[in-house]
């Protein structure tokens, strides 16, 4: 599709070239690729253990779900269906689809310090109300509390103590420095900044204001080439910037490309089943007939865990497309022999319900194949799916970035609410065997797409992503670039 790209594309690649820095998140306040401090300042320690919270609130609320499922009981009137379980964990997932867009839009408006604030005390307010009327932690929580009477009323309310903590540090934090000068505040902006280089915060500071500026103009700049002014549209400028970014990311060939790309690589890694069994895991070990289901189910937390950090570490040396076409196989592997295990275990077939419970010392070297099969699962998409698909923003240039990640982090989000909602009428109507063999064709399809339209993108700047995505998908641009030296 070369020929669909606008004459406006064309200029936007004789743009000065923009830093790979996005100040993005709270990250922005710190990261800059061409000035950085020789140590992080406790300001700085602060702001990364502030952002970090976020990602334990969100393995905390994967994890606790899996083991309140096998803990709950009739606490809740009755005994839960595979429905009710199916419900429960997918209800979650389709509010923060809504929500995610909202979010998104809000962040750029009031300040990302504000949005977090908010999402803080909606999280504790969920967390209390369903302790009154998920990460390794979450599975550890799991295994210590469901040993008590309406143990999961105590897993659930717990979750509300991180987001106690990241609200209180916030209130003492400040707003982005880039979302600061958006709004204005320049000067709050530089101290804000003198503050993350302490040891040399006059020079790093200015040269990051001058960065943010630079960025700035541009995406006024780059608005206007794609969305030329049309008269009466400045009586709602919000709703006007909106349009033009919307315009300019699906009208540019480039811009729409990585947005496929992005899609699908956030689609991939969650109708993969991954999630299914993050959530439902200590169920599956619950109906396999282990002791300690919930103990069980820490494998998999701890390969999650593990497996991500290796990913971090080798992610800016072996690439992403190698990661990503080397780790899909595995979980391949591991689901088929899943598939292969549940077939020979002989669960029935014609139950109106799954079992309860199977009698593991009939089957238990089957069963242990099934432990083993998901932890080789899990293992390949923390190395890949899990890991890549959040390098998305990477993709694209400033002017879209932030509304291209809401879209595709909204269809992760469609996604997961899916996957959550089918899992178990799945297991039942399909077998456990077939669900788990689909999951494998998911993969194998996701592999497919991926070779064939997901470019090498280790090491490269804003500007020669967006030249690689000019004409094409740019794999075979993106193979034969000379390899960087360190």
């Amino acid at each position: 599709m070369a020929g669909d790209d606008s004459t406006a594309e064309a200029s936007l690649m004789r743009e000065p070239e923009s830093p790979s820095s996005s100040f993005e998140g709270l990250r922005d306040s710190f990261v800059s690729e061409e000035t950085q401090s020789a140590s992080p300042s406790t300001f700085v320690w602060a702001l990364s253990f502030a952002a970090g919270i976020s990602g334990i609130l969100f393995g905390y609320d994967t994890g606790v779900i899996s083991s309140t499922l096998v803990s709950i009981g009739a606490d809740l009137s009755h005994p839960l269906s595979n429905l009710d379980k199916g419900l429960i964990t997918s209800s979650t997932s389709l509010f923060a689809l809504i929500a995610s867009p909202l979010a998104a839009l809000l962040a750029d408006r009031l300040g990302r310090k504000q949005v977090v604030l908010v999402a803080d005390i909606l999280f504790i307010v969920g967390a209390l109300w369903q302790a009154f009327t998920k990460s390794v932690i979450a599975y550890v929580l799991g295994y210590v509390l469901a040993q008590r009477v309406h143990g999961w009323r105590w897993m659930v309310g717990l979750g509300a103590v991180p987001a106690v903590v990241q609200f209180v540090l916030l209130l003492k934090l400040p707003e982005t420095p880039r979302w600061l000068v958006k709004a204005g505040k320049e000067d709050v902006a530089r101290f804000v900044l003198e503050k993350v280089y302490a040891s040399e915060a006059n020079t790093a500071a200015e040269q990051v204001l001058r960065e943010i500026r630079r960025e700035m103009i541009e995406e006024k700049a780059t608005s206007k080439l794609v969305n030329p002014a049309t008269p009466g549209h400045d009586n709602w400028p919000s709703l006007t910037q909106f349009q033009n970014r919307m315009t300019e990311l699906f009208f540019v060939g480039g811009n729409r490309r990585a947005l496929i790309i992005a899609c699908m690589l956030q689609a991939l890694q969650q109708l993969c089943g991954f999630n299914s069994i993050m959530y439902f895991s200590a169920t599956i070990f619950s109906w396999l007939g282990f002791a300690s289901p919930i103990l069980t189910s820490l494998s998999v937390a701890v390969t999650n865990f593990v497996c991500t950090l290796f990913a971090l570490l080798i992610i800016d040396h072996a690439g992403r497309r190698a990661i990503l076409l080397g780790s899909i196989p595995v979980m391949i592997g591991g689901l088929v022999l899943c598939s292969v295990s549940y077939h020979f275990l002989g669960l029935p077939k014609k139950e109106p319900n799954l079992p309860e419970k199977i009698q593991i010392s009939e089957h238990s070297s089957w069963a242990t194949c099934i432990v083993v099969s998901l932890v080789i699962f899990v293992c390949g998409y923390a190395i890949g799916p899990g890991n890549i698909a959040w390098q998305q923003s990477e993709l694209f240039p400033l002017s879209v970035r932030s509304l291209a990640s809401g879209l595709a982090t909204s269809l992760n989000w469609g996604s997961n609410f899916v996957v959550g909602l089918t899992f178990l009428p799945m297991m039942e109507l399909l077998t456990p065997s077939w669900t788990f063999a689909l999951y494998a064709l998911v993969c194998l399809a996701g592999w497919v797409c991926a070779w064939k339209i997901y470019p090498e993108t280790k090491g490269l700047e804003l500007e020669e992503m967006r030249e690689l995505f000019k004409n094409g998908w740019g794999v075979q641009e993106s193979l034969n670039r000379p390899k960087p030296t360190d």
